[in-house]
């Protein structure tokens, strides 16, 4: 790599020259050093003034070499990890090396093969960079500083190229995702605005159940599931649609969990965030994260509305609020896995691992032994710990982490690279697994099975009889008694077939 100049801007976790970033690069032209007139093919052109972008400055090193820049977090220069941006005004076979040069986080998972994302205008799919094209590394030319830098060749001279951290998942995706459900007019599925973020964009909620169960004095059993409170943990939504695909199905076990649980869905936390292309931290720079103690309702508008709701149902004798689930990303481990909360309470304690463990035998891609259990007062202001110690002994409140990169499968050292579509199978597979713990496995034969018909009828269409979508379970004995109080409400009855993954 060329050397560069001693007076070039450096980076650094003291931000260094970094204070001069105020906002991202917008159809930013790297010019050759003392060239004069319009932009040639090849003089690139970067971009990052689009919904979820980050790209705060451009630095060229040589003809084929740019130091590049993340834009900290809006109102917060501590975090400096998600960056997506266009290139353009490329030249055919015009090969260059891009440094990211000003990391917030030493470890990550660069360091384990993984690689950014990219896709062009002709290519609209994203894909990762060949890892052999990737290094990371410490740089003395940025303070000893960790740096990645990649290899690429633009082969298309029409194309926009566009480079991502992970697979982007945008606010106005969410939204039009969201729109195609509703205008389906599915009557176990409810959806509405629980609030309103700083820049008023929405908080959605969504209520997935049966309609018997929404009516009036009807006994509830309520899963609770968040994402994005970290907007550039993008795999946190992917995930989220997962579940929501799959409870929304027609599938017999999604129609048994309807019929028993109410589902109720914050999908993105932090809408702001998400827009702006931060990576933890909302507009003004709170890690919600980290204030579900005592949320202001001007400064944290999303998570107020959100715990609001929670202790009213809490406080709710007819409900039973027994999941909370916050979905996240995490950027140095692989595999799917779960923290938890320890309690006094041995028998809770081990109650709590039980619904990890089932899921690590649907999820071929989540690990229980990177599950941990914890009280860590840096995560106190988490909502599992905050929710672990207002909800009584039959609720359970986890935090799911997935990677940013790969999973490995048991018994093989091979890293699997993680798409969109197996982000969604693990949600789900997590949404499945409730079928599990609640043992409603007999039920799904029912559901699955045809009602019985007339004789000339079942004549008639002889052939063109399937056989029932689900497989009859393996029985299996009962996993656990419950403690006396919310928790006697659940099913006595346990079938298990561990070998059907979705």
């Amino acid at each position: 790599m060329a050397e560069r100049s001693q007076t070039a801007p450096e980076a650094g976790n003291d931000m260094g020259n970094e204070d001069a970033i105020g906002g991202n690069v917008s159809k930013y032209t790297v010019l050759p050093s003392g060239y004069c007139g319009q932009p040639k093919k090849g003089h690139l052109i970067f971009d990052a003034c689009f919904e979820s972008g980050n790209l705060g400055r451009v630095d060229q090193v040589s003809e084929f070499e740019y130091d590049l820049f993340i834009r900290p977090d809006t109102c917060n220069p501590r975090f400096r990890v998600w960056f997506n941006f266009t290139v353009e005004n490329v030249k055919e076979s015009q090969r260059v090396i891009f440094n990211i040069v000003n990391f917030s986080k030493t470890k990550s998972l660069y360091r384990d093969g993984m690689a950014p994302m990219v896709k062009s205008t002709s290519r609209p799919k994203w894909q990762r960079l060949p890892p052999k094209n990737v290094y990371y590394y410490r740089c003395p030319d940025h303070r000893k500083n960790y740096v990645m830098s990649f290899a690429f060749c633009f082969d298309r001279e029409e194309d926009i190229y566009q480079f991502a951290y992970c697979y982007p998942y945008t606010y106005t995706r969410f939204q039009h995702y969201l729109d195609s459900l509703q205008k389906r007019n599915m009557d176990y599925f409810f959806r509405e605005q629980l609030g309103q973020s700083v820049q008023q964009r929405q908080l959605d909620l969504l209520t997935i159940t049966s309609p018997d169960n929404l009516r009036e004095g009807a006994e509830q059993k309520v899963v609770f599931i968040t994402g994005r409170v970290h907007p550039g943990e993008t795999p946190s939504s992917f995930v989220c649609q997962g579940i929501i695909d799959f409870l929304i199905s027609q599938h017999p076990v999604a129609r048994v969990l309807r019929e028993h649980l109410v589902f109720k869905i914050a999908p993105m936390l932090n809408p702001d965030g998400v827009y702006l292309g931060n990576y933890r931290c909302s507009l003004m720079g709170f890690d919600l994260n980290r204030h579900w103690l005592d949320p202001s309702p001007w400064a944290h508008p999303t998570l107020h509305g959100v715990k609001q709701l929670i202790i009213q149902m809490y406080n709710d004798p007819k409900t039973s609020l027994e999941f909370y689930i916050d979905i996240h990303a995490h950027s140095t481990m692989m595999n799917g896995f779960m923290y938890g909360n320890i309690f006094e309470d041995e028998e809770r304690f081990q109650r709590q691992a039980i619904f990890p463990k089932l899921l690590c035998q649907n999820a071929e891609d989540f690990s229980y032994s990177s599950t941990s259990f914890n009280r860590d007062a840096v995560k106190a202001g988490t909502g599992r710990r905050f929710l672990g110690g207002l909800l009584d002994h039959t609720s359970y409140c986890y935090t799911l982490e997935v990677s940013f990169y790969s999973y490995i499968i048991g018994g093989t050292t091979a890293a699997v690279p993680y798409t969109e579509e197996a982000y969604m199978k693990l949600g789900r597979n997590v949404a499945r697994t409730f079928l599990d713990y609640y043992r409603l496995n007999p039920l799904v034969e029912k559901v699955a099975i045809p009602m019985p018909r007339l004789r000339n009828e079942e004549t008639e269409d002889r052939r063109k009889e399937k056989p029932p979508p689900y497989k009859y379970p393996l029985t299996r004995g009962p996993a656990r008694n419950h403690p006396n109080g919310k928790g006697d409400k659940k099913s006595s009855v346990n079938h298990k077939d561990p070998s059907n993954s979705f």
